[in-house]
């Protein structure tokens, strides 16, 4: 059986009629009744009763029309399914995250991808800190991650979204919470609460490399998985952190934010991804992170360490 023995099928059917049929399909009737018979040979039944004056459906006839146009249909529906995922307007795209720093970057991606793309499935994957997600971008188990800078993972490509600054989270009751400002050498004596070791988060990264630039190791006395939960452990005073300003949205009873004196520590938000997947999709949920997320005006598309003093 063919495809174009159904359309051959539905044609006669719709037409009730083999000459109609034939100038509908632009063919000669001659071969268009070929079709039919060897349809019918296949299916072992008759599909038409035809005499000279009519032509009419057989009861197999009316119980193979509905599943035969369903076939057809879904062949174009597959057809154009293939020509927009070429075009990038369906596909499937897995995007990692980590928590409270893509609060509101991630939000305005997914919303502009699902107004204008809806044929896009987006797989968000949460908890995929900054280093976890550059390797699984470069293995290719992840289209696209929400990073932090440096990158120096090969083959893929990054872009700035957003530039940010360390600041310390402590107690409301805590003895430098009256201060405007805190000195990360003040920092030395405390307890901190971070990520994991084996999270592959970069913020713990900065903050161990920034409290030795300080002249001290920090002394870490208890891991939580996420920005939400350390905050929490540091609202109920079991140590400090430091954390990324894009978290201050986070508002706890007994938690309190300060910056940190002297040049600022930032780190550099990123979009990665491989320039050689070969996905239409993924292109184009890149070409919509472009006005969805812009990079800060005047900032350098390049590596910058986990936290540089500007």
């Amino acid at each position: 059986m063919e495809l174009r023995h159904l359309t051959a099928f539905l044609a006669v059917a719709e037409e009730l009629h083999f000459g109609r049929a034939a100038r509908r399909l632009h063919i000669a009737q001659p071969p268009l009744s070929y079709q039919i018979r060897q349809l019918e040979k296949e299916l072992g039944v008759q599909l038409f009763e035809r005499s000279t004056r009519r032509v009419r459906l057989t009861s197999s006839g009316q119980a193979f029309l509905g599943p035969a146009r369903r076939v057809l249909d879904e062949l174009g529906s597959a057809t154009l399914a293939a020509r927009a995922g070429g075009q990038g307007l369906y596909g499937r795209v897995t995007i990692g995250f980590a928590g409270a720093s893509s609060h509101d970057a991630l939000p305005r991606l997914t919303r502009e991808i699902h107004d204008r793309y809806p044929g896009i499935e987006l797989i968000l994957q949460g908890q995929t800190y900054a280093n976890v997600a550059i390797q699984r971008v470069a293995d290719g188990t992840l289209d696209v991650g929400f990073v932090r800078l440096p990158c120096s993972a090969r083959g893929v490509r990054t872009r700035i979204i957003a530039d940010e600054c360390l600041v310390c989270a402590l107690p409301d009751n805590h003895r430098l919470a009256p201060r405007n400002a805190i000195s990360l050498g003040d920092l030395a004596d405390e307890s901190f609460v971070t990520f994991p070791r084996s999270s592959g988060s970069s913020l713990l990264d900065a903050t161990v490399q920034a409290c030795q630039t300080a002249g001290f190791t920090p002394s870490i006395v208890q891991a939580a998985p996420d920005s939400y939960t350390i905050l929490a452990l540091v609202a109920a005073g079991v140590g400090v952190t430091l954390t990324l300003s894009s978290c201050q949205h986070i508002r706890l009873d007994g938690l309190v934010y300060r910056p940190l004196i002297g040049p600022e520590l930032s780190m550099r938000a990123a979009l990665a991804w491989r320039p050689d997947n070969p996905s239409a999709a993924v292109q184009t949920v890149l070409a919509v992170a472009e006005y969805a997320l812009p990079s800060p005006a005047g900032c350098a598309q390049q590596p910058a360490s986990p936290a540089h003093r500007r």
